[in-house]
């Protein structure tokens, strides 16, 4: 007899989700753990320095959740709306909206009021526990095991299914034992160092290319952030979310050719000093910030994992690799696929099977709804992050039509097949091969995003599925090379 029917582990914003979809999917008929790291005071909590993100999310998201599991967020976890996001090419001469309406929460106050809300939907939760690995029957995940650090002393919980939302390092899926379809490592290159500050300020000049009470900003620039992006996200008329994300190779490189040596940290501080609209800035010293003002975290920013499931074991949010290959955004991925996992693990205990089969599911309609573009995005992502700014600037200005802006408002890969039509002039060098990196992405885009939609429908589909997938990746990213700056 186990001591739950679900288990869920990581106290996060993707572990309280997959917790109340449980109970919504169960009509509460089933007994619901989630166990966090963290103490009940600070539920949730990302590292030592607090729910460190970027902490935004498009309405689209928050309103897939709200509509299937009736989850509302109101205020004060949302903290301010914004009408969408725009990116700015290096030269400030162009701009794509992408994202659609959405929100800026407050990550200290939402992780608290997911709390209140997943206990009162019937859910347990265990505090202060550090998880370091599965249990077992035979071939079947049926537990965890850990430290209890209140009492110091071992820790060990029993259920018909875990659900992984330890995050993106997750000791969980590195020692998963039953299953050869589940990736256990993430590649370094597939990893953005990042960092934000949130902060009050003064007015500085008015410049809408460097802050917007209404929008949320995206700089791209190789010198600012190589491999990534800055960004300046409004929480208020005077309230920032500042940061950036790079690529730490790419940082060396960038180091070398301007002869510096800057970390993240350096590059925030020079990226806040050299906003023209922001002057006197300062920490918030809120109550709902106190313990969340400054920090630099990790996140993947490739495909979500091949396969999500084994017998009794799931993985969802950044256990999952599941932020955006674009611009890394974590929050409205794991609100899709918290809702999906729910739903799929109440049906496979009702149904009786939660082995891999009974899961598999869960692969499926996540694939289905969010997933079958990730790939194509992830080798996008891989061409752009070595383009000088001069080719990002020439790129946005020359080869982006109102489709492929609507295309990257959804989220997805842009058409590029008709940049070297007869009759355009394309200036330089540079720019004819990346004209042709384009047109090779976007023709790599439709075959990853067809392979995706023929997602096997059981797990007896998926070693050749796979075996197809990374031949596309290997071809793709070996002629990538030939493109790349």
């Amino acid at each position: 007899m186990s001591d739950y029917d679900v288990i869920i582990a990581g106290g996060g914003l993707a572990g309280t989700i997959a917790a109340q979809s449980v109970s919504h999917y169960s009509n509460q008929g089933l007994k619901i753990l989630v166990i966090d790291r963290s103490p009940s005071n600070l539920p949730g909590l990302k590292s030592v320095s607090g729910w460190i993100c970027g902490d935004a999310v498009s309405k689209e998201a928050v309103d897939y959740m709200t509509t299937r599991i009736k989850v509302n967020w109101t205020e004060p976890e949302i903290e301010h709306k914004v009408k969408g996001v725009m990116a700015f090419s290096p030269d400030r001469e162009t701009s794509i909206p992408f994202d659609g309406a959405g929100y800026m929460l407050n990550r200290q106050v939402l992780p608290e009021r997911q709390n209140q809300r997943t206990l009162a939907m019937g859910v347990d939760f265990d505090f202060e526990i550090n998880l370091t690995g599965l249990v077992y029957e035979g071939n079947q995940v049926v537990g965890v095991q850990g430290i209890d650090n209140k009492t110091k002393t071992p820790y060990k919980k029993t259920a018909k299914v875990v659900v992984d939302a330890t995050g993106m390092t997750s000791m969980l899926r590195n020692q998963i034992s039953n299953t050869t379809k589940m990736e256990k490592k993430v590649d370094r290159r597939d990893v953005e160092s990042t960092g934000r500050h949130i902060m009050y300020f003064e007015d500085g000049e008015k410049d809408l290319t460097e802050f917007d009470p209404d929008y949320c900003i995206i700089h791209l620039d190789q010198d600012i952030a190589p491999g990534g992006y800055g960004w300046v996200f409004p929480k208020g008329k005077n309230k920032v979310n500042i940061g950036l994300g790079v690529e730490k190779t790419l940082l060396e490189k960038r180091n070398q050719r301007l002869g510096k040596s800057d970390s993240v940290s350096s590059l925030i501080n020079e990226y806040v000093e050299r906003n023209r609209a922001i002057k006197n800035p300062r920490l918030s010293e809120d109550p709902q910030d106190k313990n969340n003002a400054t920090g630099n975290f990790q996140v993947s920013v490739r495909r979500q994992n091949d396969c999500m499931v084994a017998n009794g074991f799931v993985l969802v949010g950044d256990s999952a690799w599941m932020p955006k290959p674009l611009d890394a955004g974590g929050i409205g991925p794991a609100l899709v696929a918290g809702t999906i996992v729910g739903k799929c693990v109440v049906e496979a205990i009702q149904s009786g099977d939660v082995t891999e089969k009974g899961l598999w599911k869960y692969n499926k309609e996540f694939v289905n709804e969010y997933g079958y573009k990730t790939a194509g995005l992830e080798i996008f992502r891989r061409l752009i992050q070595t383009l000088t700014n001069e080719q990002i600037s020439y790129g946005m200005k020359h080869f982006l039509g109102n489709m492929d802006v609507e295309a990257i408002s959804k989220g997805e890969h842009p058409d590029f097949s008709n940049v070297t039509k007869l009759g355009m002039m394309i200036r330089g060098a540079l720019n004819k091969k990346l004209a042709d990196g384009l047109r090779f992405t976007t023709q790599q885009n439709r075959l990853l995003t067809e392979h995706y939609h023929n997602y096997p429908d059981t797990p007896d589909g998926f070693n050749d599925w796979s075996k197809k997938l990374h031949q596309i990746l290997d071809e793709s990213n070996a002629k990538l090379s030939q493109y790349q700056n």
